[in-house]
């Protein structure tokens, strides 16, 4: 079970909030050019995610292929071979589009983009698929929404 309702209910807003903007499980898909969240019981009341930032995208997508290279490097010396730099190529392309197109700030993260690394690397055949994708998606979870808040922190 994904969320378990404490005995004593001390937020029962924020359960509300947290369970009406991420249901367990749905059959429609979900919409990704539309990021808004209800935040209270009325309708009128919605955060709406911004759009997408081109200068955010790129800063972050050069700070991603170089870590992941890294990072792969690091770890998988022999699982990619002459491949590594095709390997991180691949899921920075897929990266970039992704923070192009509908990264919108926290909240808005999406698992697509490292199974479409899986998919596109299998593809063509590159070493290291699951790896890849798996650290890119750790990557992301560490740093994306946080350099996403320093990033517009500046802005203002």
């Amino acid at each position: 079970q994904f969320f378990s309702v404490p005995q004593q209910n001390h937020y029962p807003q924020t359960l509300f909030i947290l369970l009406h903007c991420f249901p367990r499980f749905s059959a429609k898909p979900i919409s990704r050019n539309s990021f808004t969240c209800a935040l209270t019981h009325s309708p009128t009341h919605k955060y709406v995610y911004p759009d997408p930032v081109p200068e955010f995208a790129e800063h972050e997508t050069q700070k991603f292929k170089f870590e992941l290279f890294w990072k792969l490097s690091e770890e998988g010396v022999d699982e990619f071979g002459d491949d590594l730099h095709s390997v991180v190529d691949v899921c920075a392309q897929i990266f970039s589009e992704f923070l192009h197109k509908e990264y919108r700030g926290p909240g808005t993260l999406l698992v697509e983009p490292f199974t479409d690394m899986m998919v596109a690397l299998k593809k063509k055949k590159l070493p290291g698929a699951a790896l890849a994708a798996r650290e890119s998606l750790l990557w992301l979870q560490n740093f994306v929404d946080k350099d996403w808040e320093v990033w517009n922190s500046k802005l203002k």
